[in-house]
Parts: structure tokens; sequence; C-alpha cells
């Protein structure tokens, strides 16, 4: 999954850096606590940007609902922080499912990273989204669309893959008590 932050060197230019750090503090502070809370491994912070990944170091069956769970409260969270801070801002969120290659490379400044396919079709799902939504692949959708509500994007340009059908995730299927 990748999230970026919608607007934000326009937000940047009214902030001091000061304040601007704070900001992405919290904000990936709550992200952090969201990862431990569904067991997920934070990958990296680039600027604006948040990475995660499900099913690592430790695979797990429920991978992809854990990270579209995730997706849906960082969506809450950057709105709790719109209105307690009085701030317009907002995430544009991009999941995709898949193998990828991770671990680490290089002689210096170590980092855990991702490669792969599945890793460059979720960071298009989160440029080529919107504003306040979740964008994920068809192949997500797949996984997932038993367990949450999805709008079908339709057909849309990603560079390097030609066209793709895309779904917006926009929240958990109710369960309905089956008690008598």
């Amino acid at each position: 999954m990748f999230a970026d932050i919608v607007g934000f060197t326009e937000l940047s230019s009214h902030m001091s850096p000061v304040q601007l750090v704070g900001l992405l503090n919290r904000i990936f502070s709550m992200f952090d606590n969201l990862c431990d809370q569904y067991k997920l491994e934070k990958i990296k912070t680039i600027g604006d940007a948040y990475m995660v990944v499900s099913g690592l170091p430790e695979p797990r069956v429920d991978h992809a609902a854990a990270i579209a769970s995730m997706a849906l409260d960082m969506q809450k969270a950057i709105s709790q922080v719109k209105s307690r801070e009085g701030i317009q801002i907002s995430m544009r969120i991009g999941i995709n499912s898949g193998p990828v290659i991770a671990g680490v490379i290089g002689t210096k400044k170590f980092i855990y990273d991702l490669w792969g396919d599945t890793v460059n079709v979720a960071s298009r799902m989160e440029s080529l989204g919107a504003a306040k939504a979740i964008q994920v692949t068809e192949e997500t959708y797949s996984r997932l669309r038993e367990q949450f509500n999805f709008e079908k994007r339709g057909l849309i340009p990603v560079k390097g893959k030609g066209e793709m059908t895309t779904y917006w995730l926009v929240g958990k299927v109710d369960k309905v008590d089956t008690l008598n």
C-alpha cells in the first residue's frame, strides 16, 4: 500500500518547517499505531508518502484484508487531523496484491525495501487515484469482494501496464446477525 498526502506542497508553503515536521510526525505516528494494530510492516516514509506491506516478514492468510482495514482507518485518521487542526488535508491511497521481492541491498544506509511489479502497480494505484479515495487493483478486489464494499472505477491507463480495471474501496461489509 502507498499513501500520499494530497496538496502537500501547497500545505507546506503555509507552514514553518517546525510546524510541517510536527504535522507529519503526528500523522505518521497515528499510521505507525495502525500498523501495530493490524500487525503490518511499515517499509518507509518518503516525504509525505507512507509505504506499508502485509504478509511480510511473516506470511498471513488475511494479508489483503488487514491492509484494506488499515487504509480505511488511515482515511478516518486524516479526517480527524483535518477537523482537529483546521487544515485542508486528505490522502490518496493505492493497494495491490501479489508477490514481491523484499530485502536489503547496497553497502550504505541499509533499508529493508520491496521491489517488483506488485509494488510498482500499488504505487500507480496511489498516484492515479483521487483525494479521499482508496484505489485497488482487480487482484485485490477479487480477494476482498466478500468482506469489503467497492465501487467499480473501470478501466484506467496505467504506465507500463496498459488499461487496468480498478475499484474504489469504500468500506467493510456489514455483518448481519444470524442468531434467531
